[in-house]
């Protein structure tokens, strides 16, 4: 016996993933399972977050800042980001298809492995402007820029005060107040 292919693995779709009920992800046909619940740190880092960038997004009217929301890139892969900023209308109401310009990922023991390396490269290669991936546990923050298609570390930290710049928009984020 050799080891495990992927083209061993069933490949599910769309369709698969709107009949499951519990939380999932599928990433190039591979399900991920999203349970359990996350723990209050994980919720209070998040709202902290998504209150953050409500208050600087306030005045764009091109950008929205959302909570988890499926982010269907094609047929067999369907994330959700667990603090977004789109600057685009969605074409339905359901999920969105095209990629946000600023992601956090806030780590969990049961997500780790794969937010720090699938998604890394999955957003890298898709686009995402900015991937701020928030350690609970250590309570580092690892930011990073695309550039010429390639994620660039910006900073590691706690409680810095960072430029995030894209298109037209230029926000100062406060990392201090995620906590």
């Amino acid at each position: 016996m050799g080891a495990l292919k992927l083209e061993d693995l069933p490949y599910y779709t769309y369709d698969d993933y709107k009949l499951w009920d519990s939380r999932w992800e599928i990433i190039y046909g591979v399900a991920y399972a999203m349970s359990p619940m996350p723990m209050i740190k994980h919720q209070k880092i998040s709202n902290n977050i998504g209150w953050q960038l409500k208050e600087l997004f306030q005045t764009c009217d091109k950008c929205q800042v959302l909570m988890p929301i499926d982010w269907k890139i094609d047929d067999g892969t369907i994330v959700q980001p667990d603090n977004l900023v789109i600057c685009h209308e969605p074409q339905n109401e359901a999920y969105i298809t095209q990629a946000p310009k600023i992601i956090f990922e806030i780590l969990s023991k049961s997500t780790a492995k794969k937010d720090l390396t699938i998604k890394y490269d999955l957003y890298e290669k898709e686009g995402v402007n900015y991937y701020i991936i928030v350690n609970p546990d250590d309570e580092i923050v690892k930011v990073y820029k695309l550039q010429k298609s390639i994620y660039i570390k910006v900073c590691d930290t706690k409680d810095e005060k960072v430029n995030i710049m894209f298109d037209e928009c230029n926000i100062e984020f406060d990392f201090s107040k995620i906590w």
